[in-house]
């Protein structure tokens, strides 16, 4: 199983996460006598996010996660009941509800494009509506995250990119699946704990300004930092100033607590102010102290154009920490895809 397989939407049931009007179309299928009626529909989407030249699929795992465990429960009939609308022999179809369409896929990372079907879904017409919205909820939010992280990572130029954006999330789930989304999408790992646990994505991360300011100095936070992690030791040079107290301190800090264990530093982290400048002065000075394999990180509200900027002006960053704009996609929210009926079979299966 892929590591990405693990989580299952089934823990908690979501067949009722659909609009009403699926349910309201079934029971009147049903009722006008097209319940073995076999119907095709197509997902596709019209345009590309922030008008790019691709798009990247995922989400596929959770829709077959939810197809897997598609079924009304008691709680589910007795709502609908109540509703006041449907027909008896409609509950009764929904009591025994077994999903038996076929569906076929574009894969998880294979790039997409506009006008596509990237979804087919063959079947009787009332299950093959009904799923319409939950197809489209999964893979425009998760093609949405995973086409903005490539965009991003693409714009690294092989340098490697981290998810960092679990605080500036639209909900828990957007924070989970959009980490997953932007591994699939190119990141090398997530600051979302429960994705390493969950999906085996690698969970990164370090320290906040908060452990930086929790010290009476700053060079007593970096050593305390060193002295708990001298193997991966990575420290934020900007809570002060960054080139007349966060790098000379981190300096100190490896030279005394670091390669004393035997150990070389792992980085350092820039995430305000002019940060091309301040990594190209750091650069030099990490070099002329002996370090020049100490790597420098980015972030703080960065983005695809942001990125290329900076290296287009000669920065001299060697990994970044991508947060808001990418969990969010913000430049472009939307994911247009639609799922559309495209097909009838008639009684002799044409």
């Amino acid at each position: 199983m892929n590591l990405l397989d693990k989580v299952s939407t089934a823990k908690t049931n979501l067949t009722m996460l659909t609009d009403f009007y699926e349910i309201t179309m079934a029971n009147g299928y049903l009722e006008n006598g097209f319940r073995d009626t076999i119907a095709y529909f197509d997902m596709f989407f019209r345009e590309l996010p922030d008008h790019g030249g691709f798009a990247i699929m995922a989400g596929v795992q959770q829709i077959i996660d939810y197809l897997e465990h598609l079924t009304f429960t008691k709680n589910d009939i007795e709502y609908l009941r109540g509703c006041g609308i449907f027909s008896e022999e409609f509950m009764e179809y929904l009591s025994n509800f077994k999903f038996s369409c076929d569906v076929w896929t574009v894969p998880e990372g294979m790039p997409i494009f506009p006008g596509e079907p990237i979804i087919t879904v063959r079947g009787p017409v009332i299950q093959a509506q009904f799923i319409e919205t939950m197809i489209l909820l999964t893979v425009n939010h998760q093609s949405l995250i995973a086409t903005k992280a490539n965009r991003i990572c693409r714009a690294a130029k092989g340098r490697p990119v981290m998810e960092f954006g679990s605080r500036r999330a639209q909900g828990p789930d957007g924070a989970m699946l959009g980490a997953r989304a932007a591994y699939i999408g190119g990141c090398c790992g997530t600051a979302c704990t429960i994705c390493g646990k969950e999906f085996g994505i690698p969970a990164l991360g370090t320290m906040a300004h908060s452990w930086v300011q929790l010290f009476d100095t700053e060079l007593d936070a970096f050593r305390a930092y060193a002295r708990e992690y001298p193997q991966n030791c990575t420290l934020l040079v900007d809570t002060y100033n960054v080139l007349k107290s966060g790098l000379p301190n981190a300096i100190k800090v490896f030279q005394e607590e670091i390669l004393p264990r035997g150990f070389r530093p792992a980085g350092i982290r820039i995430d305000s102010g002019d940060i091309t400048y301040l990594s190209r002065k750091a650069r030099k000075i990490l070099d002329n102290a002996g370090f020049p394999d100490c790597k420098i990180c980015a972030s703080n509200s960065l983005d695809e154009y942001i990125i290329r900027d900076m290296l287009v002006q000669g920065a001299c960053v060697d990994s970044f920490g991508v947060g808001e704009r990418m969990i969010t996609s913000s430049s472009s929210p939307v994911f247009g895809g639609v799922y559309k009926l495209s097909g009838v079979e008639d009684e002799e299966g044409h």
